[in-house]
C-alpha cells in the first residue's frame, strides 16, 4: 500500500479543504507529522482508515462532520491510493445534515462512496474508469486488496506505542487480545467453547439420563411398596455401575413377585362377591315390607289429620263468597281512598308551605300570598344588580395583597443585592491572591519535576557507580593474582631454560652413535661423552614450562583489559552521577519529591480558583441586574397600590349601604329570593287544597251507594270483605287441595297389598342393611386388593420397559462424555496429561509471538547495539494461571533473562517499537503478503536519549531502504530538525490547518 494524495474537506476539525500530498511529503522516505495537542494529527490517519473502510479506527463515535465547517461545504474524504499494484480513488461521503437545494431548512444526506481506478485506454491516455458506487462491493474490494481487517490495518500501519508498550509489560491475557484480534485466532477459541459446550451438553445429557433411571428406580420403589422383597440391591447415583444392568434385574425381580400377589387377590375378590350377592337380595326384601308397612301408616295419619279441618274448610268457603261481592264495588271503594289519600297529601302540604312564611304572612289567602310574592322579587332584581361591585371589592382587595408582597420581594432582592454587591471586592481579592499563588507553584513545580527527573538519572548512574566501583576492586585484586602466577610462571620457564642450557651437553651426547658424527665437532669417536645431571630438564619440559608462562600472560592481559573496561565503565557513571554519595541523592530525591508533591497539590487549587472567579462574574453579573430590577419594580408597585387604595374605598362606601344588616349584598338578595318562593309555594298549596275537598266529597257518595247495592250497611264492612287476587286465588286452591288429599289417602287405605302389609310384624331393616354392608365392606376390600395388585403390576411393567429404555440411552452417554471431556480438557489446557496450562488459541498464539519475537529482535538488536534479546516463554504460570504467551527479555551484559516490566523508559520505547514492527512484517505475512510501504508511528520518541534516538531513526532509515515510507507522529523538537519533511498541524479557533513544512523552504 503506497499513498499518494489525501483531500480532507470539512472533516473533523478541518473546516475547510486541504490536501495531503503524501508523494512529496515522503520523497526522503521519512517524514513528521506535528502540531498541537487536540489539532488533529491522529484525525489524520483516522480519514485514511475512513476512506479505505467507510469507518474510523477503533469502536469510538468519532465526530466526522466538523463543527467549524460552513453549511454549504459537505463534508467527504477522497485517498488517491495503490493498492496490490492497482491505482485507487476512493471518495466518501458521511451521512450529515445538509441545507435543502429548494427552500430553507435542512435534509439529510445519505452515506456515498465512489471507488474509481486508473487505467490506460488504447491510445496510451490515462484515466480514472469508475469502479463501484456501492458501499459492500467496495469495502469487500478495498478489504480484499489490502488483505487484512479494519483492526488488523490499524494496528500494523498507525503503531501506537503506549498500546505496545502496555503489550510489553501485559500478562499473557493482555497479549492474548491483541494477538487473537490481529491473527483472527477466535476460531480456535471457538472450538474451545464448542468442546466445552459439547462437553457440558453431554454431560447435562448423561446427567439427565442418570436422573431418568434415578427416577424410574425410584417410581418402581414406590409402585412396589413395602411388601414386595427382592434379593437384589435398588441402583443408587452413589455407585454409578449400579443404573445400568443391575437395575434391570432388581426391577425385573420386583415385577414377578408383584404378578404372584396379584393372581392370589383375584381368587378372594370372587369368594367376596358371591357372599355378597345373597346378602344384597335379603336387604331388598326386607325393605319393600318396611315401605308397604310405613305407606299404609301414613295415610291412616294423614286422613285423620284432614278430617280435623272441616271446620276451617266451612270460613274459608264464607270468606271466599263474601269477597265475591265485594270486587264489584272495587272501583268505586279505590276511587274513595285515593281521594281521601290526595286531600290528607293536600293538608300536610299546605301546613308545610305556611310553616316557612314569616309570621305576619301566615294567615293571608292564595290572592294576597301572590301579591306580596311579586314585590319582593322586584326588590331582590334591584340588589342583583350591586353584586358584581362586590366581586370587584374582593378583585381589588387581593390586588392590592399580591402587590403589597411583590413590594417586599423586591425590597428585599434590592438588599440582597446590594450586600453582595458591597462583599464583593474583597472575594475577587481573596481569589486572585490564591490563583497567584497556584500560579506561582505551577511554576516552581516544572522547576522541581526538571530537577527530580535529572537526580533520578543521577542516582541510576550513582548505582551504576558503585557498582562498578566494586567490580573494579575486585578485578584490581584479579589481576594482581594474575601477575603474581605470571611473574612466577615467566621466572620457572627461565629457571627450566637455564638448567636446560647448562647441560645441553649431556643432552647431546645421548643422541651420539659410534661412527656417527658429533654435531658440534664432527668427530666421530666419541671418548668422553657428558653425563645427564639429575633432574635435568628436557625438551618438553620447556616447552610446557612457555605454555604455562603464555597462558599466564593472556590471563593478565584479558584481567587488565576487564579491568580497564570496568574503569572506564566507571568513569562514565561517576561523570554523570558526581562525587555525591547514592545515600545523599537518594536523600535529596526524597526531599525534593515531597517539595514536589507539595507544589503540585498548591498548583491544583488554580482551576478550582478560575472556576470561582467565573461563578463570582456571573453572580456579579446576576446581582446588578438583580438590583436594576428590583429598584424599578418597587417603584412600579408603589404607584399601582395607592391608586387601587382609591378606587377600593368608594366601593366600600357604595356597599355598606346596599347591604344593611346582611354580610353581602349577594346574600340580602338571596334572602329576599328564598321568601318570595315561599310566598309562591303557600300560594300554589292553599289552592291545591281546596280542590282535594271538592274532589273526596262526591267520590264518597258514589262508593257508599254501591256497596249497599252489594248488601254491604256501610263502607267500612265492603273494604274489610275485600280481598285482592293471590288472596282469593289461595282461598281456593286450599280448598280444592283439601279435597284432593282427602281422596287420595282414602284410596291408599282401600289398597290390598297395603293391608295385607299391615297386618305382618314390623320389617328388621338394620339387621339387613348391617349385613348387606359387612358384605360389602368385604368384597370392597378384595376388590382393592385386586385393583391396587393388577394396577402395581401394570405400573412396574411400564416402568421396567422404561427403566430398560433410560439404560439403553445411558450407557453410550457414559462413554461419550468421558471422550468429549478428555477432549475439552486437552484443548483448554486443563487436563493431568497437558505438560502445560495452555489452550488452543493460546498455542497457536504463541507459535505467531515466536515469529513476532524473531522480527523484532533484527531491530532491537540494531537499537539495543546487540545488549537486549526479546525471547518467548511457555513457563507454568504463577498459581496455576494460564501459560504460554509469556515474554522476557536477555540482558547481555548479564546474560541473565528478566521481566519486561524492568525495562527504563527508553529501552521500553524502542523494545516495543521493535514488537510493533515485527507484528506488522508477521500480520502483513499472515494476510497474504501484500507489502505495506506507509507506516505511521505514534509519539513515545520523547523518553530516549540523544544516541539511542539517533539508533532509532536509523532503523527506520532501513525501512525506507526498503522502499517504506514512515511517518512519525511525535512532539519532541530534536526530530524537527533531523527529519526535513514535515506536516504541521495548527490549531486555531475556526478550524484547525495543515502545512508542509520542509527546511529548504524554512
Amino acid at each position: 500500500m503506497r499513498l499518494h494524495t489525501l483531500h480532507l474537506q470539512a472533516f473533523g476539525p478541518f473546516a475547510g479543504t486541504h490536501t495531503i500530498d503524501f508523494d512529496t511529503l515522503s520523497a526522503d522516505g521519512l517524514f513528521l507529522l506535528h502540531g498541537d495537542t487536540g489539532a488533529g494529527k491522529s484525525t489524520v490517519f483516522a480519514a485514511i482508515c475512513y476512506a479505505l473502510y467507510g469507518k474510523p479506527p477503533g469502536d469510538r463515535d468519532l465526530l466526522l462532520r466538523s463543527h467549524h465547517a460552513p453549511e454549504g461545504l459537505l463534508t467527504q474524504v477522497t485517498l488517491d491510493v495503490t493498492l496490490a499494484g492497482r491505482r485507487l480513488r476512493i471518495r466518501r461521503v458521511p451521512a450529515q445534515m445538509r441545507p435543502k437545494r429548494s427552500g430553507p431548512g435542512e435534509t439529510q444526506q445519505k452515506p456515498e462512496t465512489f471507488l474509481s481506478e486508473r487505467t490506460t485506454d488504447t491510445t496510451g491516455q490515462e484515466r480514472w474508469e469508475p469502479f463501484s458506487k456501492s458501499h459492500q462491493e467496495a469495502s469487500a474490494e478495498i478489504t480484499n486488496l489490502l488483505g487484512m481487517s479494519r483492526d488488523q490495518f490499524c494496528q500494523v500501519v498507525l503503531l501506537p506505542q503506549n498500546e505496545f508498550t502496555k503489550f510489553l509489560h501485559a500478562d499473557a491475557h493482555g497479549r492474548r487480545e491483541l494477538l487473537g484480534k490481529l491473527f483472527r485466532t477466535h476460531r480456535f477459541a471457538f472450538v474451545e467453547r464448542w468442546l466445552h459446550d459439547h462437553s457440558r451438553t453431554i454431560e447435562k445429557d448423561r446427567d439427565t439420563a442418570r436422573a431418568d433411571v434415578l427416577r424410574l428406580a425410584e417410581r418402581i420403589h414406590q409402585a412396589a411398596g413395602a411388601d414386595l422383597a427382592t434379593e437384589h440391591p435398588a441402583p443408587t447415583l452413589e455407585d454409578p455401575r449400579t443404573l445400568t444392568e443391575p437395575a434391570q434385574t432388581w426391577a425385573q425381580d420386583l415385577l414377578r413377585a408383584s404378578h404372584t400377589h396379584h393372581d392370589h387377590t383375584l381368587q378372594a375378590a370372587d369368594t367376596a362377591k358371591t357372599h355378597l350377592l345373597e346378602k344384597q337380595n335379603l336387604e331388598a326384601a326386607a325393605r319393600d315390607l318396611h315401605q308397604q308397612q310405613a305407606a299404609y301408616t301414613d295415610a291412616r295419619r294423614q286422613l285423620d289429620l284432614l278430617q280435623e279441618q272441616q271446620p276451617h274448610q266451612a270460613t274459608l268457603r264464607q270468606r271466599r263468597d263474601q269477597a265475591r261481592r265485594a270486587q264489584h264495588a272495587a272501583p268505586q271503594l279505590h276511587a274513595a281512598d285515593t281521594a281521601a289519600s290526595d286531600h290528607a297529601d293536600a293538608q300536610r302540604t299546605e301546613r308545610s308551605a305556611r310553616h316557612h312564611l314569616l309570621p305576619q304572612y301566615a294567615d293571608l289567602d292564595a290572592d294576597q300570598l301572590e301579591t306580596i310574592e311579586h314585590t319582593t322579587r322586584d326588590e331582590a332584581a334591584v340588589l342583583a344588580e350591586l353584586i358584581s361591585e362586590e366581586d370587584t371589592v374582593r378583585r381589588l382587595t387581593t390586588q392590592l395583597e399580591r402587590i403589597d408582597a411583590e413590594r417586599q420581594d423586591f425590597d428585599t432582592q434590592q438588599r440582597t443585592s446590594q450586600d453582595w454587591l458591597d462583599q464583593e471586592p474583597g472575594m475577587r481579592r481573596a481569589l486572585e491572591a490564591r490563583r497567584e499563588a497556584a500560579r506561582q507553584a505551577e511554576q516552581e513545580g516544572r522547576r522541581h519535576h526538571d530537577a527530580l527527573d535529572s537526580l533520578k538519572t543521577r542516582i541510576e548512574a550513582a548505582k551504576l557507580r558503585d557498582t562498578h566501583l566494586a567490580e573494579v576492586a575486585k578485578a584490581e585484586q584479579h589481576l594482581v593474582k594474575t601477575q603474581e602466577i605470571a611473574t612466577l610462571a615467566g621466572q620457572e620457564h627461565l629457571d627450566i631454560r637455564r638448567r636446560r642450557t647448562e647441560g645441553m651437553a649431556a643432552e647431546l651426547a645421548a643422541t651420539l652413535t659410534n661412527g656417527s658424527p658429533c654435531p658440534v665437532c664432527g668427530s666421530c669417536t666419541h671418548p668422553a661423552p657428558a653425563a645427564a645431571q639429575d633432574g635435568q630438564p628436557t625438551r618438553q619440559d620447556e616447552q610446557d614450562a612457555e605454555t604455562a608462562h603464555e597462558r599466564a600472560n593472556t590471563t593478565r592481559d584479558a584481567a587488565a583489559a576487564v579491568l580497564h573496561g570496568l574503569r572506564e565503565q566507571a568513569a562514565v557513571a561517576t561523570g554523570e552521577a558526581g562525587d555525591t554519595s547514592l545515600s545523599d541523592l537518594q536523600t535529596q530525591h526524597a526531599t525534593l519529591n515531597a517539595t514536589l508533591t507539595d507544589a503540585l497539590a498548591k498548583a491544583a487549587d488554580q482551576g478550582a480558583v478560575q472556576e470561582e472567579l467565573h461563578a463570582l462574574d456571573t453572580e456579579h453579573t446576576h446581582h446588578t441586574e438583580q438590583h436594576r430590577t428590583a429598584t424599578a419594580g418597587l417603584s412600579a408597585r408603589n404607584a399601582d397600590y395607592d391608586t387601587l387604595t382609591r378606587q377600593l374605598a368608594e366601593l366600600t362606601t357604595k356597599l355598606t349601604t346596599a347591604r344593611g344588616t346582611h354580610p353581602t349584598v349577594a346574600a340580602r338578595a338571596a334572602e329576599l329570593t328564598r321568601t318570595a318562593d315561599h310566598l309562591k309555594q303557600a300560594a300554589q298549596a292553599s289552592r291545591t287544597l281546596a280542590t282535594a275537598a271538592q274532589t273526596l266529597h262526591h267520590r264518597t257518595e258514589q262508593a257508599l251507594l254501591t256497596a249497599k247495592d252489594q248488601g254491604f250497611d256501610t263502607l267500612a264492612l265492603a273494604q274489610q270483605a275485600l280481598l285482592d287476587d293471590e288472596t282469593l286465588r289461595a282461598i281456593e286452591e286450599e280448598i280444592t287441595q283439601w279435597r284432593e288429599n282427602c281422596a287420595v289417602h282414602t284410596a291408599v287405605l282401600q289398597d290390598p297389598a297395603l293391608q295385607q302389609a299391615a297386618a305382618q310384624p314390623p320389617a328388621d331393616t338394620s339387621a339387613a342393611t348391617a349385613a348387606r354392608a359387612a358384605a360389602n365392606d368385604q368384597h370392597a376390600a378384595a376388590t382393592a386388593a385386586t385393583d391396587a395388585a393388577r394396577t402395581r403390576t401394570q405400573d412396574l411393567t411400564t416402568l421396567a420397559t422404561a427403566l430398560a429404555t433410560a439404560v439403553q440411552r445411558l450407557q453410550p452417554l457414559e462413554q461419550a462424555y468421558s471422550t468429549a471431556r478428555h477432549l475439552a480438557e486437552l484443548v483448554t489446557g486443563t487436563s493431568p496429561s497437558a505438560r502445560v496450562r495452555m489452550q488452543l488459541e493460546a498455542y497457536v498464539l504463541a507459535a505467531r509471538l515466536e515469529e513476532v519475537v524473531t522480527a523484532a529482535n533484527t531491530r532491537l538488536n540494531i537499537m539495543s547495539e546487540g545488549r537486549y534479546t526479546l525471547s518467548h516463554s511457555d513457563h507454568q504460570a504463577a498459581r496455576g494461571a494460564r501459560s504460554g504467551l509469556g515474554l522476557q527479555i536477555t540482558d547481555s551484559w548479564t546474560g541473565r533473562p528478566r521481566k519486561t516490566d524492568t525495562l527504563s523508559g527508553g529501552e521500553s520505547f524502542f523494545a516495543s517499537l521493535s514488537l510493533a514492527l515485527g507484528l506488522a512484517d508477521v500480520v502483513t505475512h499472515e494476510s497474504g503478503g501484500n507489502p505495506l510501504d506507509t507506516l505511521f508511528i505514534d509519539e513515545g520518541f520523547g523518553t530516549l536519549d540523544e544516541d539511542t534516538l539517533h539508533k532509532v531513526l536509523d532503523v527506520l532509515d532501513s525501512l525506507r531502504a526498503h522502499d517504506r515510507t514512515v511517518g512519525v507522529i511525535s512532539h519532541v523538537p530534536e526530530l524537527r530538525r533531523r527529519i526535513p519533511h514535515r506536516l504541521h498541524v495548527r490549531k486555531n479557533p475556526t478550524g484547525s490547518t495543515l502545512a508542509h513544512l520542509t527546511e529548504a523552504a524554512e
